[in-house]
């Protein structure tokens, strides 16, 4: 028999690129189905919610009419989602905003109770000065329904269309429900009977599953037959990913980070997940996320906002030094960012290298152990560099550092986020701390090498990909003294071997465009696919 040929994807996500986003979930969904657009020969459709803080029309979206009628016989902009509670039948309404972006249609989802949200998956400060309840950075109370609507909307949309697609793809535990309900509930499981699922685990931590404790509330609100809301318990409650083991192929996002989920005791940070998924059969795929490099291409200075262009494939690295002049400058003058806050000051000195760190100030980020280190190379009379750190996140983090940077020393805190700001800091950087308890793939280290800013990366994960010694530096241990080392053997090099440095930046940069790229990452994912449809 023939093998089918892929001509027809959706993807189902929370997150899109440039819409709405709270981690690299945005950029592999827009990236992928750019790449499958452009450069797979597919037709490749996105679906997400309509969140509050959206503007679709804004945003160059107009409003999708359906082929059904309304009670005046005119085409009708909504539908209606059985999104029935325990012991009570009811329905939400939604509506269709539509937009082609770059060769890909994307649809976004309008109802209630997605547009009442003012952050992708967390309540903001606006809404707790609201409703005292609605805690700033706390999950929303409804999320497990929120993931319910986005994937049962998809599906009748795709019905209301007449859009029959080769594959659905969704992304994280947010849509790892729909391939069962594709298969399970009547009605669809006919129609989507050649439709092919496939989940990707972006990540398998506690915490990142959207699993629901109520499994009658499960039953009522996914339509599932008891017996498929019973296959998908894990750990006593209902587990998107473990409901998605008999229905869809599965993958993560780097092959090192599958091989810790189903072969090692990293698991152990998802409760076992990967462990139950291969007692189910499932032995997960792993494929390493790519990145566009164009995207990120510091030639094009004006366009990513930073002081003068540079090339470090090729080794021009002249403004490279005039963009960490330009930001040493404005850190040591204490100016006013926008949407970020200044804590402690840098000085005015560009030949001493700079490290620089910009993410989410957690544990799992591995920030404890970066200040930890730093105070340890203060302790030793190492005090030749300069640290900047771009981010927010648990408070006593927080604290600490602004503590580290208040009290003098050549530390500089901005804390929050802007990315402009993050831009002009890979740029400067000379390295990029990565630190990571775990790290399923890690896309800024993709960012700061074609920025020249060599990574310093615990050797975990996706984050293998960092090649020791030769495309950045890398250590096992997850402890302040392992990261001491790796930092020390980084401003040896830029002492004694500036040189080999400035290969080793040649090199990060051709490894990313022979290996890295979504052109050919996309392959693997077409591989995939072809694997559900089998």
């Amino acid at each position: 028999m023939e093998e089918r040929k892929v001509e027809r994807v959706l993807m189902v996500s929370r997150e899109y690129e440039g819409l709405a986003g709270a981690g690299g979930v945005k950029d592999v969904c827009r990236q992928l189905a750019e790449a499958l657009a452009q450069h797979g020969g597919c037709d490749v459709r996105a679906a997400l919610p309509l969140y509050g803080f959206m503007d679709a029309a804004a945003l160059g979206f107009e409003r999708l009419p359906l082929p059904c009628r309304d009670a005046a016989g005119k085409p009708a902009f909504s539908f209606e989602v059985d999104m029935n509670y325990p012991g009570r039948e009811r329905r939400e309404e939604v509506s269709v905003w539509q937009r082609n972006i770059r060769g890909v249609i994307v649809y976004l989802l309008d109802s209630k109770r997605f547009t009442e949200k003012h952050g992708v998956y967390t309540y903001t400060a606006d809404e707790e000065t609201q409703k005292s309840w609605q805690q700033a950075g706390a999950g929303h109370y409804d999320y497990f329904a929120m993931n319910i609507l986005l994937q049962k909307a998809a599906l009748e949309l795709l019905i209301l269309l007449d859009f029959r697609p080769d594959i659905i793809h969704g992304h994280d535990g947010h849509a790892a429900v729909l391939p069962a309900m594709m298969r399970e509930n009547q009605g669809w499981r006919h129609w989507f009977c050649r439709t092919g699922a496939a989940v990707t685990i972006h990540n398998a931590g506690m915490g990142y599953h959207q699993e629901v404790a109520d499994i009658e509330f499960a039953e009522a609100v996914t339509s599932l037959p008891p017996s498929a809301v019973r296959s998908g318990i894990f750990n006593n409650c209902f587990d998107p990913f473990a409901a998605a083991a008999s229905y869809a192929v599965m993958n993560t996002v780097s092959e090192n980070y599958a091989r810790e989920l189903q072969k090692s005791e990293e698991d152990s940070r998802t409760g076992w997940l990967g462990h139950h998924l291969l007692r189910k059969g499932v032995t997960l795929a792993g494929i390493t996320n790519g990145i566009n490099p164009e995207d990120f291409n510091p030639r094009e200075a004006e366009k990513l906002g930073l002081d003068a262009p540079f090339d470090p494939a090729s080794g021009d690295l002249h403004g490279k030094r005039v963009c960490k002049e330009r930001l040493l400058a404005a850190c040591g003058e204490g100016q006013h960012w926008n949407k970020v806050t200044q804590h402690g000051s840098l000085r005015p000195e560009p030949d001493l290298p700079l490290f620089t760190f910009i993410g989410r100030l957690t544990a799992q980020k591995g920030v404890d152990v970066l200040l930890k280190a730093l105070i340890l190379l203060a302790a030793t009379g190492e005090t030749g560099f300069q640290t900047l750190i771009l981010g927010s996140g648990e408070k006593y983090l927080e604290e600490h550092l602004k503590e580290m940077a208040e009290g003098g020393g050549r530390l500089c805190f901005l804390q929050g986020y802007a990315p402009a700001l993050a831009n002009r800091i890979y740029a400067a950087g000379d390295f990029f701390l990565i630190p990571s308890l775990y790290e399923p793939c890690g896309l800024t280290d993709y960012i700061a090498q074609l920025f020249g800013n060599l990574p310093v990366v615990r050797h975990v994960g996706g984050l293998v990909k960092v090649l020791d010694g030769e495309t950045g530096f890398a250590y096992k241990e997850h402890a302040p003294e392992a990261l001491a080392a790796a930092m020390q053997q980084a401003l040896a090099l830029h002492r004694s071997d500036p040189a080999r440095l400035d290969a080793m930046r040649r090199a990060a940069v051709a490894h990313i465009h022979e290996r890295h790229t979504w052109e050919r990452v996309m392959q693997d994912y077409l591989a995939l696919y072809r694997q559900a449809l089998r």
